[in-house]
């Protein structure tokens, strides 16, 4: 079983739907310290006369708290805000109205106003959009039974222990959190994502790699974004 674990982050770019792509089983880290000003709560799309520009989440909670614990403070404004946003796409992007509808459905099938629950239908609608699996397990809902951790990259480790994966993946960014020497003495692979190398035209605006996966699918159809998951080496540690 190939695992992937990752903090809940705010319709992220397309690397994180890479990763999703690649594992059989998907954590959502949402048990660990929340940090604001983060991808948990804001990301990127195109801006009509910059390069680009911040779309947010307004969430009540702090530093001090888990993630599970950070509620949205305004989950209506919030989607407004958002698709008030997106209306700069209206009149170029070729897949707006699908992106729309998948902006509602997101808010729509929100269960709480927990962040968690807010980024994990976001990626469910993305998931669902493209046709790629996603069964998330909730880290704050799971109970997992885990020893002491000793350094950032030993929560993968104790996690993918105690859910059996034969291989756990990871983005790029993060190498240099991991110990290889531990995976490979409990039997796990470990391996690296590489950032996705995709650009298209996104005519009048300008082209910015790593924006949300939301400027990605305004240009992309689902099967052309689908060609891209999955498709370079992994780095195996």
């Amino acid at each position: 079983m190939i695992l992937g674990i990752m903090q809940p982050y705010f319709f992220p770019y397309l690397g994180y739907f890479d990763l999703i792509s690649r594992c059989d089983s998907w954590v959502v880290f949402d048990s660990c310290q929340y940090t604001p000003r983060s991808w948990m709560t804001r990301n990127r799309i195109a801006h009509p006369t910059k390069d680009w520009m911040y779309f947010r989440c307004d969430v009540h909670g702090s530093q001090h708290m888990a993630i599970s614990e950070v509620e949205l403070a305004d989950p209506d404004k919030t989607r407004r805000t958002l698709l008030g946003q997106l209306t700069q796409y209206k009149k170029s992007a070729p897949f707006y109205r699908d992106v729309i509808e998948l902006v509602k459905t997101s808010f729509e099938s929100l269960p709480s106003r927990s962040l968690t629950d807010m980024n994990v239908s976001a990626m469910a609608a993305v998931c669902a959009y493209l046709g790629i699996h996603f069964a998330p397990v909730i880290a704050s809902q799971a109970n997992f039974e885990l020893p002491p951790v000793c350094h950032p990259g030993q929560w993968a480790l104790e996690i993918s222990s105690v859910l059996h994966a034969d291989m756990y993946i990871n983005p790029p960014g993060g190498k240099d959190l991991f110990r290889p020497k531990e995976f490979s003495e409990r039997g796990i692979g470990l391996a690296f994502t590489r950032v996705p190398d995709f650009e298209y035209d996104p005519a009048p605006f300008t082209f910015v790699p790593s924006l949300s996966i939301l400027d990605v699918l305004m240009w992309n159809s689902p099967e052309q974004v689908r060609a891209q998951l999955g498709k370079d080496e992994l780095d195996i540690a």
